[in-house]
């Protein structure tokens, strides 16, 4: 498999023509061809992600999509076999009934979910991220309470994630939650991030990492806000700017880009819908519910997790945690969703 990365910098597409100018000017150097082994690894890892998808999300709907036995008649009173155009149409009422009876569990099961939110696991680890925070790590020996500023003031994170991804002059880039408390820490209490970007998220059943658990703090005391992201300097206009073209921006060995999943509504694969992410009415709906806890795979996933994977389904390279695309995707995505309400951590199925 080869894959493809953007090398333009941010800064040199500012001004007229921004869209056309990465399209046509951007360099999209070669990777390295997988090995055999590694692409068995691959098909075979994908195929246990949608397996398990299916197994939670189906037995979730089993039970209201299984109608009740029916008595048999009896043999007196029963009819007649119905012609021909009439088993054709009783054929096709069944399935739509069926169809019905399915979505009528999905939704339940959405219901159910999200009926207590205190029963979501992802409150642990706000809790456990909360804890991070305050706690004196590194070989500086500080917390990030008492040195990262989230754009609100040094250790003030009330309301600090409704205002992400934002220009942050300290490190003259646009910063994503995430990004932004991997810089305080490399900065402030001089982690080496070295191991963690080379595996930065969970696998199935494992708990979400220590900056994914500060995230998901840092976003639940943002809860019941408004979205708000920053779009006054030039840089963050830069960002929107530069996600909404890889958004829909076709590539890969699947020829697919995020739109070919999110640019219309109704759409779903499998049991799963798929929302129209450039809708700022649906993404309203959506986007603020991340990070959120994944029943399916049994632990947090944040934005930056989220959009790697996604990246990964279409057998793109490899997204790099905090890298330019994976936070411009993020500010795109934030920015569609603009005074949607904030309800992270969420719940998935």
């Amino acid at each position: 498999m080869r894959g493809w990365r953007l090398r333009t910098p941010v800064a040199s597409l500012a001004g007229v023509g921004l869209g056309l100018a990465l399209m046509a000017t951007s360099e999209v150097p070669r990777v390295e061809a997988q090995t055999p082994a590694q692409r068995e690894q691959a098909r075979k890892a994908y195929e246990d992600h949608m397996r398990r998808m299916d197994e939670a999300e189906k037995a979730a709907a089993a039970k209201a999509a299984t109608p009740p036995a029916a008595t048999p008649p009896p043999p007196a009173a029963a009819a007649p076999p119905p012609a021909a155009p009439k088993a054709v149409a009783t054929t096709a009422m069944s399935q739509a009934d069926q169809d019905a009876a399915t979505e009528r569990g999905l939704e339940q099961y959405r219901r159910m979910m999200k009926e207590d939110p205190w029963s979501n696991p992802a409150l642990l680890d706000a809790d456990r991220g909360e804890a991070l925070w305050s706690e004196k790590k590194g070989p500086q020996n500080v917390s990030l309470a008492e040195t990262c500023d989230l754009g609100k003031g040094i250790g003030n994170v009330d309301g600090a994630f409704a205002e992400m991804p934002r220009y942050f002059e300290d490190g003259d880039r646009v910063m994503d939650t995430e990004t932004r408390i991997l810089w305080c820490m490399e900065r402030f209490q001089g982690f080496d991030s070295t191991a963690f970007r080379k595996n930065p998220h969970p696998s199935g059943g494992q708990p979400v990492r220590d900056i994914g658990a500060i995230a998901t703090y840092v976003a639940n005391k943002s809860s019941g806000m408004k979205i708000a992201p920053k779009a006054e300097h030039a840089k963050e206009k830069e960002a929107i700017a530069l996600g909404e073209v890889l958004f829909f921006r076709r590539q890969g060995p699947f020829d697919f880009s995020c739109a070919t999943c999110h640019a219309e509504s109704g759409k779903r694969i499998r049991l799963q819908p798929l929302p129209f992410l450039s809708d700022p009415k649906e993404a309203k709906a959506v986007v603020g519910e991340w990070p959120a806890y994944r029943v399916s795979s049994t632990h947090v996933m944040t934005m930056q997790h989220r959009l790697l994977d996604c990246y990964w389904q279409m057998r793109l390279h490899r997204l790099d945690f905090g890298s330019d695309v994976s936070v411009a995707l993020s500010a795109y995505l934030y920015d569609r969703a603009r005074d949607g309400e904030i309800a992270a951590p969420g719940l998935k199925r």
